[in-house]
């Protein structure tokens, strides 16, 4: 899991889920990692023997003796070795010779009001990772590599008990300011203390920082194999300890004053809640970086800001926004049939991915009755009928997620056998016998709009779980109080794909209310788990760790602001957790998780929704990107490029499908008649609902 993708939420997108993934829905030579591509030698496409060089003899003698004759790094994989050598030029899904220059607008869903996306408090703005940067940089044709980025080297022993890092004498902040030792030490301290709550689970294992050098730090690891420490602690941003320190600034508060970074970009311009304009650092230190070589092409990237997911599709279409990661199969399949689309000025395409899909679910919360019972979970399942939802209103697009892992080779299938099922013996009796004895489906129907065999089994469960039907009405057996749940949404464009679910749920005598709300109301409910059900989503990496902890594990539940939002506290998940994390070998890794996932769908703490193994894609034909995309990212904001003979011609049909002079590559705003159209739909949505959308962790759907 990376941090880019906590922070930067055009990776964390799908409103898949892959992009927490946010996945994301995120993401250096030794010693010449902070060369430039011009006098670094090219390396094979695949390295494999990673290249260890002796200690630096001019480092002192006491960064020596606490780097205990570890020799230096380059990168670091999680298993295995590298894919890339000391000496490489750039990776293989980059064009290296990408012109600069031009302009990305794109959209963001809701609202924001802080420019700190480190913190709890407040709604930050979209790509705010764009601004910071980490130790390493992560590539996305590994399944979990990272290369020096802040740091020139790396410094790991064999058994990854600790961990040091060697910062490049030549990074900076972008007011000139050198990127210190202490301001990591500083930036890690900040985190733990008054960072999110993610990040004290994240790092929960790293005991402390601290300067053994000039330029080195090294982190001390609690007892206990944790294989992926190291990455992890590479993938901390770093902050600048004499900006957050002055003018009484407080970091765990949320701020609207454009904050000090070492990355490609800084704020140049916003509006809080409108909008917010990055541009590129011409003199951005890690320019000429192998990690950096034919990124960060665009000029200018504006995010608009709106409140319904359909006024953005209006703006699209207008060439008001310029690229659209489209989530409703209902609008890919109808709301796109213009004579841009036609003629080809705006592209419509499907590209696959081998990116984790992860699980997209109605999530029901444990701390709460009647979902405390796993017979009442396994009957909401029950009702549920994906086969109708699929025809009917996703026009056959989706799979439907039957697991944890989706669309990679960490999810379980069949039954257990070999070192997965050696793995699941050692808690036979703790786990549901299912684990062992059937295969994972989700429920399934023919169809038809009407599960009645579904439906009759799901109340034969929650007659098992002590319910029972009484003038039309499921109420508990014994105090006769009827079950009646509310399920919490931020975005309208769920509730047709929720009601169909609810009618079901009602024919079993169950009452629900759906609830609409504002996205900071959402958020907040989130965060203090003041909610019944929600369509929530866990993206997935190919490399699982510790953010599993604050997925699944007993004490985020008991933590406000963690990602269990089902509230799960079993000491089984909480040592498969564990195991996961210190999984010695790739090998080891893929039977661990996939005995965790096992376990996890048979205990229903979910309903399984769908997934995708492709991005539906719109954006206007100005864009190039490279010949050879990364199999996990679809990385839009990072290597793709505007190409200078389109500009004209492509600001030319923007402006008249806005029907006017546009903002064409001015990066203005949405046009007046996408203006008034938002103005209506969002005055409407206010009054009626009073809600807003934000791509928060909580409801990432596709839908």
């Amino acid at each position: 899991m990376t941090i880019r993708t906590f922070s930067l939420a055009a990776g964390a997108l799908a409103l898949l889920l892959s992009l927490l993934a946010l996945p994301a829905a995120a993401q250096s030579g030794d010693p010449q990692s902070g060369e430039s591509r011009a006098t670094a030698r090219q390396a094979p496409a695949a390295q494999t023997k990673q290249t260890a060089q002796a200690p630096d003899p001019d480092l002192p003698q006491r960064t020596l003796r606490a780097l205990e004759g570890v020799p230096p790094r380059h990168g670091v994989a999680m298993h295995g070795t590298v894919k890339y050598g000391p000496t490489f030029d750039h990776f293989d899904y980059v064009n290296p010779d990408a012109p600069k220059g031009g302009i990305a607008k794109m959209p963001a869903e809701g609202t924001y009001d802080s420019f700190n996306p480190y913190v709890l408090k407040g709604q930050p703005a979209e790509a705010m990772g764009l601004v910071f940067e980490t130790l390493m940089a992560s590539s996305d044709d590994e399944p979990f590599s990272q290369y020096g980025l802040l740091a020139e080297h790396i410094y790991m022993p064999e058994d990854r008990d600790w961990v040091a890092y060697t910062l490049r004498a030549d990074a900076r902040w972008h007011d000139g300011e050198p990127v210190t030792v202490e301001d990591v030490v500083w930036t890690f301290n900040m985190l733990k203390e008054k960072g999110h709550p993610q990040f004290r689970f994240y790092y929960k294992s790293v005991i402390e920082a601290r300067q053994i050098g000039p330029r080195t730090v090294r982190f001390e690891f609690a007892e206990g194999l944790n294989r992926e420490l190291p990455l992890i602690v590479g993938q901390m941003p770093v902050l600048p300890k004499h900006y957050w320190t002055a003018d009484g600034r407080k970091f765990g508060e949320s701020t609207l004053e454009p904050p000090l970074g070492s990355g490609p970009y800084r704020v140049a311009d916003h509006e809080p809640g409108r909008y917010v304009v990055f541009e590129r650092v011409e003199d951005y230190w890690g320019r000429d970086l192998s990690v950096n070589a034919g990124r960060w092409n665009f000029g200018r990237i504006r995010y608009d800001y709106f409140r319904d997911p359909t006024v953005i599709r209006s703006a699209v279409k207008a060439g008001n926004v310029d690229f659209r990661l489209e989530n409703q199969a209902k609008s890919w399949a109808n709301a796109y049939d213009v004579p841009a689309v036609e003629n080809g000025r705006l592209k419509k395409v499907e590209i696959e991915h081998d990116q984790p899909t992860g699980m997209q679910a109605f999530v029901m919360n444990t701390r709460r009755e009647p979902f405390d019972s796993r017979k009442v979970r396994l009957a909401m399942n029950y009702a549920f009928d994906f086969g109708w939802t699929n025809t009917n209103l996703f026009f056959g697009q989706y799979t439907r997620t039957e697991s944890f892992f989706s669309n990679s080779e960490l999810a379980s299938s069949g039954l257990p056998k070999g070192r997965e099922l050696e793995i699941l013996e050692q808690f036979r009796g703790r786990v549901p016998e299912e684990v062992f004895t059937k295969d994972y489906n989700p429920p399934e129907t023919d169809g038809d709009g009407y599960p009645r065999e579904n439906l009759k089994k799901a109340l034969q469960l929650l007659r098992e779980a002590g319910y029972e039907v009484r003038d039309m009405q499921l109420v508990n057996a014994q105090t006769g109080r009827p079950v009646r749940f509310e399920f919490l949404l931020n975005n309208t464009a769920f509730e047709r794909v929720v009601l169909p679910y609810v009618a079901n749920l009602n024919k079993l005598g169950i009452q629900v209310d759906v609830s609409v709300v504002d996205s900071a109301q959402y958020q907040n409910r989130l965060d203090s788990y003041a909610f019944d059900m929600i369509l929530g989503g866990w993206g997935q990496s190919l490399s699982p760790g510790n953010e599993q902890r604050s997925y699944w594990g007993s004490q985020a539940a008991e933590r406000n602001g963690t990602r269990n939002w089902a509230g799960i506290q079993d000491p089984v998940i909480d040592q498969l957790i564990q195991m996961v994390i210190g999984a010695p070998s790739r090998e080891e890794l893929v039977h661990r998780t996939r005995a965790l996932d096992r376990v996890l769908l048979w205990h229903h703490y979910v309903v399984p929704n769908w997934h995708l193994d492709y991005w539906r894609i719109l954006y206007w034909d100005k864009f190039r990107r490279p010949e050879t995309m990364a199999p996990y990212g679809l990385n839009f904001l990072d290597t793709w490029w505007v190409a200078p003979d389109k500009t004209d011609e492509i600001a030319q049909a923007q402006a008249e499908a806005t029907g006017g002079d546009g903002a064409g590559e001015s990066g203005g705003g949405p046009g007046w008649l996408t203006g008034l159209g938002m103005l209506v739909l969002g005055g409407l949505a206010f009054v009626l609902f009073r809600r807003g959308f934000a791509r928060r962790p909580g409801q990432q759907g596709a839908e």
